[in-house]
């Protein structure tokens, strides 16, 4: 078996999922991207090198899972982009995330300025 262990259900995939693919939809939410893309993105936010052979793998695990879509750009090249369900897996992810962190009013404050700080760079 690759990375995720057993899943079970929509809720059950997002929350069995491997940080690293996690990583890849939280990319994916932004835009689709080309395989090399998405690497990049991965380096950069690990510091070091991601092999094609974690990558692929993953992303091939993410399209049969329905949480992303592949496509082809041309004859060499796939485009991935997040679909509906992987999208609703990012967003349980964060809501998750928050239930945890925030914890009181200081907390939520932290949250929204992070939340404000991101979109105003974008």
């Amino acid at each position: 078996m690759s990375e995720a262990q057993s899943i079970t259900g929509s809720k059950g995939i997002a929350r069995e999922l491997t940080a690293f693919q996690n990583n890849i939809l939280v990319i994916l939410a932004k835009e689709p991207m080309y395989g090399l893309a998405i690497k990049r993105e991965l380096e950069d936010y690990y510091g070091t090198e991601v092999n094609h052979g974690r990558l692929y793998p993953n992303l091939d695990e993410l399209v049969d899972l329905g949480l992303v879509e592949k496509s082809e750009l041309d004859k060499r090249t796939n485009q991935y982009s997040l679909t509906d369900d992987g999208y609703e897996a990012v967003l349980d992810g964060i809501q998750w995330t928050f239930s945890k962190v925030v914890t009181g009013d200081d907390r939520a404050e932290e949250i929204h300025d992070l939340v404000d700080e991101s979109y105003s760079n974008d």
